[in-house]
């Protein structure tokens, strides 16, 4: 083959990859290693917007209601206008608020200063780690996605690599025109897992530090509030 029909070949082949055409191409194994990543993304993208708002408007609902809170002359009247509101700290006051009630306007008995206190802490404690684990339930996707995804996507590359080496075998042809599509198709899952596994990973970092930033922030409020019935119960 002279030059000139080299250069004829290579000007008649493709310029650049086409993420399309490598997919509908692969083999069949790493077009479903292709399909479930691509599915993985989108809904790791999905959660990534999704729990954005939700923890915005979280903090933002807590923020506000804190600051009435400390405000208002009737803590349990408050708690109770916002209850039907999703508001965690409102809950972590409820919690606080029941247990006063089932501990201090009991009637019958001495009242135990220093283990209503105990009970106090340990009830808004409690509700504390409780909101913050209904906070990061979903964050368990991300970090699977960015810790399973590029293992899958390694999966189908080895499994497109096998192909190749397969087709070389039974083609008697070692030629770099015979395996180059099936190397890249199967390079093409590697990448594919690579743009799932990025964004879960940054998200879940991210996010983790949002959730724990705002327990911090309940278990401030906790404490304050808990302080506030520790100088109450002196009184009764």
């Amino acid at each position: 083959m002279t030059d000139l029909s080299l250069l004829a070949v290579a000007a008649a082949g493709p310029t650049r990859l086409d993420p399309l055409e490598l997919f509908l191409d692969a083999d069949i194994v790493v077009q479903a290693v292709m399909a479930g990543l691509i599915l993985a993304s989108i809904w790791v993208w999905t959660i990534i917007v999704s729990f954005t708002l939700r923890l915005s408007g979280i903090r933002k609902r807590c923020e506000k209601f804190e600051a009435e809170f400390w405000k208002a002359d009737d803590f349990d009247r408050l708690v109770k206008e916002k209850s039907k509101e999703n508001i965690p700290s409102a809950r972590v006051a409820a919690a606080g608020i029941a247990e006063w009630r089932r501990s201090v306007l009991r009637k019958g008995g001495p009242l135990e200063r220093d283990g209503t206190r105990q009970r106090l802490a340990s009830v808004m404690e409690s509700q504390v780690a409780h909101e913050a684990d209904g906070l990061a339930d979903r964050l368990n996707f991300l970090a699977t996605t960015g810790s399973v995804a590029p293992f899958v996507g390694l999966f189908g590359t080895v499994w497109g690599i096998m192909n190749s080496f397969f087709q070389i075998g039974a083609q008697e042809n070692s030629s770099l025109a015979v395996v180059a599509p099936g190397i890249s198709e199967a390079l093409f899952a590697t990448a594919i897992g690579l743009f799932a596994a990025i964004p879960a990973v940054i998200a879940y970092n991210r996010f983790s530090h949002g959730v724990n930033s705002l327990e911090a922030k309940m278990q401030r409020f906790a404490d304050r509030f808990h302080s506030s019935l520790s100088r109450e119960l002196e009184r009764v």
